[in-house]
């Protein structure tokens, strides 16, 4: 299998296109309905990933997308705008029609209504309710969020050709019938690893809107660690200037760093995909690089050399020293202040270099600085040992089954995300051949991402302990945004299952049928994924 290389999205589209339609030459100019290039069918309710809650087909009621649709927005709601606006921007290039945002519909043109008011309490924050027919598409939320994720659907009840970059000459035809949809988990996440190697911020925005379309709602940047730091505090600037500058990360080859500025972009970018990012800085381990930068915060005051290989378990920053809980603060202080959702992750795993009884006395003292400044504790469940960590969230990311210390933090109040390393992480290799990645935690193909319940994955930790899922992806072997893609897809839509979707509808055939049924969208979106001979690819 040959290294995924370097991006040609607009070969690969046009490739994938020429294979499946028949382009007109005139964007400007709406394709004719009556003269279908291509034959592939309006996708079913039930082809949905992740699976929906309930789903009623109606075959009278098929809805046909066409020149003349408006796209409905609740009257007085500039979030129903947003989506309307988003899912046109989405629905244009393919279609060429206008598909003009209105807040008030003519009753006589088709449209595709986002309304708020469900009053549906089942559907709670991010849940909906579809309804196709032929006369139009409603999608009903009670919150913003539901509305979002109804479009998300709504782009999978297209016809594959919907993620064409450029005009396709075909009917636009959606499966008549309705949806109703909530999620399982009310977190649903992914994590990128910037320190190992920096991912630049258009390569995080292309991330986000890749997982936003399977209701991923959390992204997790992991922003600090022993080969780099890469987030701007202004308080310790020696952390960016020395050590998120050329010859940091792994193999001295993934320098970078996201000014404040960039930071709270993305933010603004993730938000308006309904997706909350939280920022990691690891710690009491992990530390090499702010150690570097700044050599006060070893016990000794001597700067440690820079390390740029994959070795963990080495660093500790000096748990006795004044020094040490200023440099926290400062940290905690500035993210907070920068980050408005509710989490703050301060990492905690591989301490090995911190004795049992340090880090107890550093988590005591640092997971109420996280409270001081208005936000969630979040750390990996090693946190979980301290008893200051009953009102933090921890993140399961062992590859056993049993985690006494974590289910005695449960019964404390402790909440779980489940990350398990031998399940839902994205950077172990698939197989032996598997060019990227890593195995310390097994191979990971895609049924083994798919075969497990977050519910019961630990023994002792149940479904009310569970806030929902992450798919972590560590970028020790990762350079570029091809890589990325190449190891997330299609383990990550596995992973969005699992938090989304009821246990009920868990099925590894239905899953595979799906998958290679959404094969061709990445394909026409020039996204690099994986292709498992688990699944067949349409």
């Amino acid at each position: 299998m040959a290294l995924p290389g370097t991006r040609r999205r607009t070969a690969t589209a046009a490739l994938a296109l020429s294979l499946l339609v028949i382009p007109t030459p005139a964007a400007a100019t709406p394709p004719a309905a009556t003269a279908p290039a291509t034959s592939s069918p309006a996708p079913a309710l039930s082809s949905v990933i992740p699976a929906p809650v309930e789903v009623t087909p109606d075959a009278r009621q098929t809805f046909h997308l066409g020149p003349l649709t408006v796209i409905r927005t609740q009257p007085g709601s500039p979030a129903s705008r947003q989506i309307g606006t988003h899912l046109a921007g989405e629905l244009r290039p393919a279609t060429g029609y206008p598909l003009p945002v209105l807040p008030i519909a003519p009753r006589a043109l088709p449209a595709i209504s986002l309304l708020l008011g469900a009053n549906e309490a089942r559907l709670g924050d991010e849940g909906y309710r579809l309804t196709v027919r032929t006369s139009g598409i409603t999608i009903r939320a009670n919150k913003a969020a539901g509305l979002y994720a109804g479009t998300r659907t709504l782009l999978q009840l297209l016809p594959v050709e919907i993620d064409s970059p450029t005009v396709v000459r075909r009917t636009w035809a959606v499966a008549g019938g309705g949806i109703v949809d909530f999620p399982r988990f009310t977190y649903r996440g992914a994590m990128l690893d910037e320190a190992r190697h920096f991912h630049a911020p258009a390569e995080i925005k292309a991330y986000i809107d890749e997982i936003s379309r399977f209701k991923i709602n959390y992204l997790h940047l992991h922003l600090s660690d022993d080969q780099g730091w890469r987030v701007q505090i202004d308080s310790w600037p020696k952390l960016t200037q020395v050590s998120g500058g050329a010859g940091t990360g792994v193999d001295g080859v993934g320098p970078g760093f996201l000014t404040k500025a960039q930071y709270k972009d993305l933010i603004s970018y993730a938000a308006k995909r309904f997706i909350t990012i939280v920022p990691e800085i690891d710690m009491p381990g992990h530390v090499n690089a702010a150690q570097v930068a700044y050599p006060e915060l070893t016990c000794d005051g001597v700067a440690p050399p820079p390390r740029t290989d994959t070795a963990v378990g080495y660093s500790s920053l000096c748990i006795g020293s004044e020094t040490t809980y200023r440099f926290v603060e400062d940290v905690i202080r500035e993210l907070a202040a920068l980050t408005p959702g509710p989490y703050l992750h301060i990492g905690g795993d591989e301490a090995r270099a911190t004795s049992d009884a340090d880090y107890l006395a550093f988590q005591q003292r640092v997971l109420p600085l996280v409270a001081k400044y208005g936000k969630t504790a979040y750390g990996w469940h090693d946190i979980a040992k301290s008893p200051a960590a009953a009102n933090a969230v921890a993140q399961f990311w062992g590859t056993g089954t049993s985690e006494p210390f974590l289910v005695t933090a449960v019964a404390g109040g402790t909440k779980v995300i489940m990350s398990p390393a031998s399940r839902s992480y994205l950077d172990m290799k698939y197989d032996p051949s598997t060019p990227l990645g890593l195995t310390w935690a097994g191979y990971i193909e895609v049924q083994t991402a798919y075969g497990w319940d977050p519910a019961t994955r630990v023994t002792g930790i149940g479904e009310n302990a569970i806030l929902g899922v992450e798919a972590p992806l560590w970028s020790e072997t990762l350079r570029n945004l091809d890589n990325i893609e190449f190891m997330a897809f299609p383990r990550l839509p596995a992973i969005a299952e699992l938090g989304w979707s009821p246990p009920a509808t868990h099925d590894w055939q239905s899953f595979a049928t799906r998958l290679g049924a959404y094969g061709p969208r990445w394909t026409l979106r020039g996204v690099d994924f994986y292709r498992s001979p688990q699944v067949v690819w349409s």
